[in-house]
């Protein structure tokens, strides 16, 4: 179900005020990518490791947890 537009998007209170140039870590992938963020550098928790991903206009409106896997693609053996 999508969120009330009277609402606006989601977004972690401590990404609004975000100006480091190094990557930052987060750990909130339900919250949207805004145009604020474009050409930063984000390090999103997958739930074990972080996964580096810079920011492209292309993202915006997006979720964080879009960009970063959660489950590992297995293959089968080569006999």
């Amino acid at each position: 179900m999508a969120r009330s537009m009277w609402k606006g998007p989601f977004t972690d209170p401590a990404l609004l005020t975000v100006k480091k140039k190094g990557p930052i870590r987060l750990w909130s992938r339900s919250s949207t990518i805004l145009p604020m963020h474009v050409g930063l550098t984000f390090e999103i928790h997958n739930g074990r490791t972080f996964l580096k991903k810079k920011i492209v206009p292309l993202m915006v409106g997006h979720k964080f947890g879009e960009l970063a896997m959660t489950r590992k693609m297995r293959r089968s053996k080569k006999v």
